[in-house]
């Protein structure tokens, strides 16, 4: 039931929106409060006026001083009013998003496949590597029994560097396509080579470099892999 999840989830992301828009409904409270007090104190301040507890002039001075804080609350009013007719669309769309997300995932997704448990995951990938160690070991046998002139054998060994490769068996990569190239020297296949040696060790070693560098003088100018070599190159000299 990973739909109850999502909604959940989605849930808990937008509550602090949820609180900011409740923190702002209760400041807007708190400005009505205000005017009230102050039309409360205008009242109070006539009914001294007329006991003779104020004269005129300070009843004046005074009065001025609290409609002035009136129309500031007034006008603060104002804009919390702007914002109270935002405030409820605002608040349901926040609502409707858990529900619409929740909607789209039961449309578009798949709530009814089954969960995939790790274990059975991973007997399969071991049932795969097996397959894979097969078909490796049939093509170095197959190698093994070819003629050194056999024009496939160069195929051969860069395949097995590729499938190798894949694997991150990169020692093994290596070696294949090192024997790839005592029958054809390509410079790109001595970099990768070089490149596959360098990872297995986890540095540049002095051999690695030197092809390396062979890959270089032999390639052409436009290269696309002549930087990645030359900081290779730079990382030996540096070790």
């Amino acid at each position: 039931m990973i739909w109850i999840g999502i909604f959940l989830l989605s849930a808990v992301v937008l509550l602090p929106s949820l609180l900011a828009f409740r923190r702002t409904t209760r400041l807007r409270d708190e400005r009505e409060s205000a005017m009230l007090l102050h039309r409360a104190q205008l009242a109070e301040l006539d009914r001294d006026r007329e006991s003779g507890l104020i004269a005129d002039g300070e009843h004046a001075g005074a009065r001025l001083e609290i409609q002035r804080r009136l129309l500031a609350s007034d006008a603060a009013s104002a804009r919390g009013l702007g914002r109270s007719v935002t405030t409820p669309v605002v608040m349901a769309c926040l609502l409707l998003l858990p529900l619409t997300s929740t909607g789209l995932y039961l449309l578009c997704g798949h709530p009814t496949l089954p969960a995939q448990p790790l274990a059975p995951r991973l007997a399969a990938q071991k049932a795969q590597d097996r397959r894979d160690d097969a078909l490796l070991a049939e093509l170095r046998a197959g190698l093994a029994r070819m003629s050194p002139d056999d024009p496939n054998r160069f195929q051969g060994f860069l395949l097995l560097g590729q499938a190798e490769a894949a694997r991150d068996h990169y020692a093994a990569a290596a070696e294949a396509w090192r024997q790839a190239m005592t029958i054809r020297f390509i410079p790109e296949i001595a970099v990768r080579a070089a490149e596959a040696q360098t990872l297995a060790d986890g540095r540049v070693s002095p051999e690695s470099a030197a092809l390396f560098r062979r890959a270089l003088d032999a390639a052409p100018a436009d290269a696309p892999w002549r930087m990645a070599a030359q900081q290779r190159i730079a990382q030996s000299e540096h070790q």
